[in-house]
């Protein structure tokens, strides 16, 4: 058993708790992390805030970059000194995982929302001896410490800081991965980006990566449309003030757009979106929502544009060889997701979370 300290969600719609737990010892197929960082995404706020089911009390963060202490007898990827940075764990074992699919994983749900190992153990006591839900996303960052399935862990360079690095395991990923792994836009071609928090704005720079030349970035709040620009786009559009189909029609010349990735899930905005694509033209999701909620499209006129929608899950990576990518386009100055990063530490956590809902920080990393 080790001490460590880590934040705890006990409640729905509270602050977490920082606590001294128990963290037991590895399994054969985990890997013990000294966590150096770990960023704040939007899906730790609606587990917390119960939209999705893990169980509480939990330990949760799901970008940690850290040190890798000790490894299992079963672990081959990475050795004790390595560098690391932490993604979405994935079973390995169904039919999508072994066809290369790993970001849509059978077992997503348990893999990752289940707050246990598979033989229903947790990793994580409090000082009362009661059970605290571990393996969030197969790792649990919000501690000092955890202990990490080996699917989550993705050996990365050591010169570059993991407190930059840590936004890449999920909300940078998501984002760089949706253009990138998914949409693959032909050079020359318009995307749109609807909602410009770190998703967004990793889509817009992957845009420009991929040699889009009308890259469009959507908000409400200016500071964030400012950075956009900063980051890559060439034109933004205020949602509150302007209509957001007239907007992108009038981008395009009345063209539309080839490509729009929504991050917001907002059912109206998808409604908007929808009407400014382009004949054959893509509207994706990878924004999340409460279960239930739906959308609602016009189908008529939109029958003769040919057009497609579609969900993507963690950019559709294989985390192991797409985040030590981000890093090297990182490293060249390709893929400035730096600009985007304010840092914490850890007895600032609850902070972190409400500027991150505030709009006030687009991506809060909490430093150990």
């Amino acid at each position: 058993m080790t001490t460590i300290t880590a934040a705890v969600a006990r409640e729905h719609h509270a602050p977490l708790s920082l606590e001294q737990l128990e963290l037991d010892d590895i399994r054969n197929d985990e890997v013990r992390v000294r966590m150096v960082a770990t960023g704040i995404c939007h899906t730790d706020a609606i587990v917390r805030d119960g939209v999705y089911p893990t169980p509480l009390p939990a330990v949760l963060g799901h970008e940690g970059a850290g040190v890798v202490e000790a490894v299992g007898s079963a672990v081959t990827t990475v050795v004790p000194g390595d560098h690391v940075v932490l993604s979405a764990a994935y079973c390995t074992h169904c039919l999508q995982c072994r066809a290369g699919r790993m970001a849509y994983c059978e077992n997503l749900l348990a893999e990752d929302f289940g707050g246990r190992r598979g033989d229903g153990t947790t990793a994580l006591t409090a000082a009362d001896g009661s059970a605290i839900s571990s393996h969030f996303f197969g790792q649990s960052s919000f501690g000092t410490y955890a202990n990490v399935v080996e699917s989550s862990v993705i050996k990365v360079d050591p010169a570059a800081p993991l407190e930059v690095l840590a936004p890449l395991g999920c909300g940078m990923q998501t984002g760089a991965g949706a253009i990138l792994n998914e949409l693959r836009p032909p050079v020359g071609s318009s995307v749109a980006v609807t909602g410009a928090g770190a998703v967004g704005l990793a889509a817009v720079m992957a845009a420009r990566v991929a040699g889009c030349t009308t890259v469009i970035a959507v908000d409400l709040h200016e500071n964030r449309l400012d950075l956009a620009k900063e980051v890559g786009a060439t034109h933004v559009v205020n949602g509150g003030r302007e209509d957001l189909t007239d907007a992108l029609m009038s981008i395009t010349g009345g063209a539309g757009v080839n490509y729009v990735l929504d991050t917001t899930a907002v059912p109206g905005l998808l409604a908007k979106a929808a009407q400014a694509l382009s004949i054959r033209g893509t509207l994706a999701l990878v924004g999340a929502a409460k279960p239930g909620t739906e959308a609602t499209f016009e189908i008529g006129a939109s029958l003769v544009k040919g057009w497609t929608f579609k969900t993507i899950i963690q950019g559709s990576s294989v985390p192991q060889r797409f985040i030590p990518k981000l890093v090297e386009l990182w490293e060249q100055g390709r893929f400035p997701f730096d600009k985007l990063i304010k840092t914490y530490q850890l007895d600032e956590i609850n902070t972190a979370f409400a500027d991150s809902e505030s709009g006030a920080t687009v991506k809060p990393v909490v430093v150990y």
